[in-house]
């Protein structure tokens, strides 16, 4: 589970931010709906919230340039919520991977609620670990 003790959930929804994380390329306004819609509950709750899908930009910028934004917001953040479908994302999976290479508490979002993200991953033998 995410290095954060239940016990700190309290402080981190009182002081800490939180960027949300999930699909939005190949979706309908860039899945725009969803994060504004995830961004609204959660802040309902009083959580200071970070929404890639607010950033803007060019709509003709590559991947690669808004990834590099969201990025950098990401940073800024102590904790991420994963969207529905964010596995079969390539940028969110890129989000994934720096938040737990960096410690970070991750969440997952369903239905205006947030628990921990408990990913399973298969074990291979030999390789790198």
């Amino acid at each position: 589970m995410n290095r954060v003790a239940l016990k700190n959930l309290e402080t981190l929804k009182r002081d800490g931010r939180w960027y949300l994380a999930g699909p939005m390329s190949g979706y309908p306004d860039f899945n725009r709906p969803a994060f504004h819609e995830a961004a609204a509950r959660l802040r309902a709750q009083g959580l200071i919230v970070v929404n890639p899908a607010e950033i803007r930009g060019d709509e003709d910028c590559e991947w690669d340039d808004w990834m590099r934004a969201a990025l950098h917001c990401l940073l800024g953040c102590h904790a991420v919520v994963f969207l529905p479908g964010w596995e079969f994302s390539r940028g969110a999976q890129l989000e994934y991977m720096v938040a737990t290479g960096l410690e970070m508490p991750v969440f997952e979002y369903r239905d205006g609620e947030i628990t921990p993200l408990v990913v399973q991953t298969a074990r291979r033998s030999g390789g790198i670990r």
